[in-house]
């Protein structure tokens, strides 16, 4: 997907330079020393993904206490939709899972990104 405007740009380079602190745990502990490349803030239409790889169209998304709300699970919901229609494959992953089990969360992006680099049969 190529389509971005201006604004989800310009947010995406702000997002960046102000992760959570379960995005900079899974960024500094988990993510830059997996076998594929992941981008942080990555604009993917109009939506801003947290963490995405390209070469396997995997998105990890790192969510916090607000996404528990009526109104943003239905946000979620078109949003996940949306990126499922694009061929993307998604991870979700709570702030408290990262923050108490990276371990766990870190096994689980690494078997995935196993099985989605292997070629279909």
């Amino acid at each position: 997907m190529s389509y971005h405007n201006e604004l989800t740009l310009s947010r995406a380079r702000e997002l960046r330079k102000s992760l959570t602190r379960a995005e900079k745990k899974i960024w500094l502990e988990s993510l830059k020393h997996m076998p594929v490349r992941f981008r942080k803030q990555h604009p993917f239409g109009h939506y801003i993904l947290d963490f995405y790889c390209p070469k396997i169209n995997l998105v990890i998304e790192v969510d916090g206490s607000v996404h528990g709300r009526d109104e943003v699970m239905v946000a979620d919901k078109i949003r996940e939709e949306y990126l499922l229609t694009n061929g993307l494959y998604i991870l979700r992953f709570t702030n408290e899972e990262v923050e108490t089990n990276l371990q766990g969360v870190s096994e689980l992006i690494l078997a995935t990104i196993l099985k989605l680099s292997q070629p279909p049969p």
